[in-house]
Parts: structure tokens; C-alpha cells; sequence
């Protein structure tokens, strides 16, 4: 038996897709660690539930009610079958204590999850919908991305998903998508999601837009 199947036969827990793990402002004290499957953690706003963050195998999640001992800040949903290690205050400890690259692996985590924090925050205040759906998608490639053979970028959310991370309405993103398309620097996953043919060419474009938007078109 592996160390993988170990911790599961210890702390592992499985779930189907829509299962909810937890809500925004319930009380917890574990946290999770994503073995298979994916995750969506949503908050409440006034508009309705924003998507936060999709998160993939190796993420883990809920860290923080056992950090600060306060109740849930989001709702954690599965949207594919999920394997997870269910982790509580205590274990988490000593855990920390005993390995220190756990710990460093944590701050680095947190460190990362301010960077995408505010990566959000710039995607949000972009007027140009065009600008919201790139820097949309660059920041999930970034985040949950998986590079394919041909050297494009597998993105597993969908227009909805990606629609209500960057504050748009579906209609509003598919516009862009469908340039984006016509463009061929994203295209239409088999399966589900999008693939990013050329991160770069697609960042470029973005550029482009700022570049336009700050000095016209002349």
C-alpha cells in the first residue's frame, strides 16, 4: 500500500459530483486535501454566488477555519467524483509541527492564494468585457490548467462557470468567446471546457486591447 492509499485509509472520504463539503458561514474545523476530482468554492454576493476558485488534485481547502477558528467564508461543492483527506485541527498540527515542508507548503499556498486574490480584483475592474474574459481565462489556466502534448492548455470550467467568476453574464462571455474562436486562440474542449491554443498569443491579445483602450485607436 502506497502513502497515497495510506492517509486515505486514515483520513480519506469520498464524494460525488454535487455534493456540497460545506457552506459559507457554518461552523468547521477541518480542512481538505483533493486527491481526484475537482472542487468548486463559491461565496455568496448580492448578485447571487460568485465562483471562486475551481480547484484540482494535489489543492487543498478550509484551511483557514482551522487557522482563525471562524466559520466557513465560502461553500465548497463537488463538481466531479472526489477523493479527499479530511484533516482536523489537531492532526493539522501536528502535522505542521512534525514536517516542516508542510508548513512551507501552506505559506507558499496562502501567498499564492493572495496573488490570485488579487489577480480577481484586476479582472474585476476592467470595463472592457473583452479584457475580463482574457484575463478570465489566463488566470484559470494558470490556477487548473493542464498542458496538452501540442503544447495548448486544457481549461476545465465552462462559460457559465467562467461567466460568474469575472462578473459577466454568459451571453456578455460567449461574445467574446466566439471571437476569441474565430481568432483560433480558444477553442471548444472535447468533453467539456476550453483549450487555449497559445497562452501567449492570448495574453498578447490582451495587450493589445490595454494598449488600444489607453491610447485609442488611432
Amino acid at each position: 500500500m502506497g502513502e497515497g492509499d495510506q492517509l486515505f485509509a486514515r483520513f480519506g472520504r469520498t464524494f460525488d459530483a454535487g455534493d456540497v463539503l460545506f457552506r459559507e458561514d457554518e461552523p468547521g474545523n477541518t480542512m481538505f486535501v483533493i486527491q481526484a476530482g475537482q472542487v468548486r468554492i463559491t461565496k455568496s454576493t448580492r448578485d447571487g454566488s460568485k465562483t471562486l476558485a475551481i480547484l484540482g488534485a494535489g489543492e487543498f481547502f478550509g484551511e483557514m477555519a482551522i487557522l482563525n477558528a471562524k466559520p466557513r467564508t465560502a461553500t465548497a461543492e463537488a463538481i466531479s467524483p472526489l477523493r479527499v483527506l479530511v484533516i482536523d485541527a489537531k492532526t493539522f498540527g501536528q502535522m505542521v509541527v512534525s514536517n516542516a515542508e508542510i508548513a512551507v507548503r501552506l505559506i507558499t499556498k496562502l501567498a499564492r492564494r493572495l496573488d490570485s486574490a488579487n489577480a480577481l480584483i484586476e479582472v474585476l475592474m476592467h470595463r472592457d468585457p473583452k479584457a475580463r474574459v482574457i484575463l478570465g481565462l489566463c488566470r484559470q489556466a494558470e490556477m487548473i490548467g493542464e498542458e496538452r502534448e501540442d503544447g495548448s492548455i486544457w481549461v476545465p470550467i465552462d462559460k457559465v462557470e467562467l461567466a460568474a467568476e469575472i462578473g459577466l453574464t454568459p451571453d456578455e462571455t460567449d461574445d467574446v468567446l466566439v471571437r476569441l474562436r474565430r481568432l483560433k486562440i480558444v477553442g471548444d474542449a472535447h468533453g467539456g471546457g476550453f483549450v487555449v491554443s497559445d497562452l501567449q498569443r492570448l495574453q498578447e491579445f490582451l495587450e493589445f486591447l490595454e494598449m488600444r483602450e489607453r491610447f485609442g485607436d488611432a
